[in-house]
């Protein structure tokens, strides 16, 4: 028995097992518990992350610490559920009525945790001889005197404990930004319940993916009207109404860099189009779940990609890139926006970011990690690419000899030759084989209409920033 420890005595909190049944009525269901719902004709295991009553929709209990939600006598209460779905993608969680819950499947509700007192281990003869002529107590962690695994883990849960809620301050997040260049990959402060029903862009409207972090004021309203040229955001019709009549922005505020048919694209820097900037990453983060955003925009460059018309440039997407990065990512956060994918678009900001970097005589690659649509959709266009490259050369050709002529890094490469399974081992070394397979899939692709980026339309030289100008503020 280790640690000094006897028999029986308590170590740490013990957790019983999740008990599992069935419910009679849905008022049983707790926040945190796993119950079955329809869900598109299929019946779906979800957890309850938030319950509120039906026809009074401020009446929330957004947590298993608040105050349970009561009716009134005369009238029966019905509960609505927002709900995760285990094992799918939390673009899909959404509010769902008591009716679609399925009480007759078996329920399993959250872990009870018992609070049991931690049992202080036994002071050994040499630690008493210690506090004798030290004057000491032993619970004290001093630096010539290692703690116990108990009395460090107690520890531990306090320090963590306390230290939670300040570990993403500003301060902190911005100058991770500096460091390491990231505008993404924050789980820890990503909020599970989305805030806002609908937006409304233009002649758009789109149904949120993911919580962000707009004003409190603004959330949970029916319809989030945001400007599709400026991107300021209303809660009301008739603000949105007169800010369209007064805005007399027309194409996002920055340089126009590349101009082909119905496409254009325009540079922004971050720290001269603060408010621009900071509202494209609120709207982003509707449609991005691992995106920390704290407002410094400051370190990035923007390029937006709009579609002109005789009204203006109406943003499609766009992708953010680092004016300085020790890893040479050529690109930090990608997106396309909901009413604009599927048409091929992430495939055009995607090229472009490359043409950027082949404009600077480098290679480059996405940050990572990727999100799940992002991997699939540079894992076909490396794949792609590469296939192009081999049909296409006659002769011998190694990975840096294709790394040069599309600024993949050696590593992306690897990747999509991987993904193709077009790596074969033959006397003594690796060769690049394709598949019929693959070449049909390539046919396939080229014989279909693409868009794509026309590197004689770039009208862009690489920036040159001062140690003034990176020194943000």
């Amino acid at each position: 028995m280790g640690g000094g420890s006897r028999p029986g005595t308590p170590g740490g909190p013990k957790t019983e097992p999740s008990p599992a049944g069935t419910v009679s009525e849905a008022s049983e269901l707790k926040i945190g518990a796993k119950a079955f719902f329809e869900k598109d004709g299929e019946v779906r295991q979800a957890e309850i992350l938030s319950i509120r009553d039906m026809a009074r929709r401020q009446n929330i209990q957004r947590s298993a610490e608040d105050k349970p939600i009561e009716g009134d006598e005369d009238s029966p209460l019905e509960y609505e559920f927002y709900v995760h779905y285990v094992e799918f993608n939390k673009r899909l969680d959404e509010w769902v009525p008591q009716a679609r819950a399925r009480l007759d499947k078996p329920v399993l509700f959250p872990k009870k945790k018992n609070k049991a007192p931690h049992a202080a281990p036994q002071p050994s003869a040499r630690d008493k001889r210690r506090k004798t002529n030290a004057g000491t107590a032993i619970g004290t962690a001093t630096p010539g005197t290692p703690q116990t695994p108990d009395a460090t883990r107690h520890d531990d849960a306090v320090y963590t404990a306390t230290t939670a809620a300040d570990s993403f301050s500003k301060e902190k997040e911005i100058e991770k930004l500096r460091t390491s260049g990231s505008m993404t990959q924050s789980t820890s402060e990503i909020a599970r319940m989305k805030n806002l029903n609908v937006i409304e862009m233009g002649q758009f409207q789109v149904e949120p993916w993911y919580f962000s972090p707009y004003p409190i004021e603004y959330s949970y309203t029916p319809v989030l009207y945001v400007c599709e040229f400026c991107l300021c955001y209303y809660d009301n019709r008739t603000q949105y109404t007169r800010h369209r009549g007064k805005c007399a922005l027309q194409h996002p505020p920055g340089n126009e860099i590349y101009r082909k048919d119905d496409i254009s694209f325009f540079e922004i820097d971050g720290r001269r189009q603060k408010t621009y900037c900071r509202n494209l990453c609120l709207l982003s983060k509707c449609f991005l779940d691992h995106k920390t955003l704290y407002y410094d925009v400051d370190p990035f460059l923007f390029y937006i990609m709009a579609k002109r018309d005789d009204r203006g440039c109406h943003i499609i997407g766009y992708f953010s890139k680092e004016k300085e990065s020790a890893e040479n990512y050529n690109l930090a956060c990608i997106l396309t926006l909901p009413q604009y994918q599927r048409m091929g678009f992430g495939r055009v900001l995607i090229q472009f970011s490359y043409e950027l970097s082949k404009a600077e005589g480098k290679v480059g690659s996405p940050e990572k990690p990727l999100s799940d649509l992002g991997l699939l959709s540079y894992r076909t266009y490396w794949s792609e690419v590469v296939v192009e490259h081999l049909i296409g050369f006659d002769g011998e050709i190694s990975i840096d000899g294709l790394s040069r002529l599309t600024s993949f890094t050696t590593q992306d490469i690897m990747h999509a030759l991987f993904n193709l399974d077009a790596v074969r081992y033959y006397h003594g070394q690796h060769c690049i084989v394709l598949s019929e397979r693959v070449i049909d899939a390539y046919e396939r692709f080229r014989n279909k209409k693409h868009r794509k980026i026309d590197p004689s339309c770039l009208k862009w030289s690489p920036k040159v920033f001062s140690q003034a100008e990176l020194r943000y503020l």
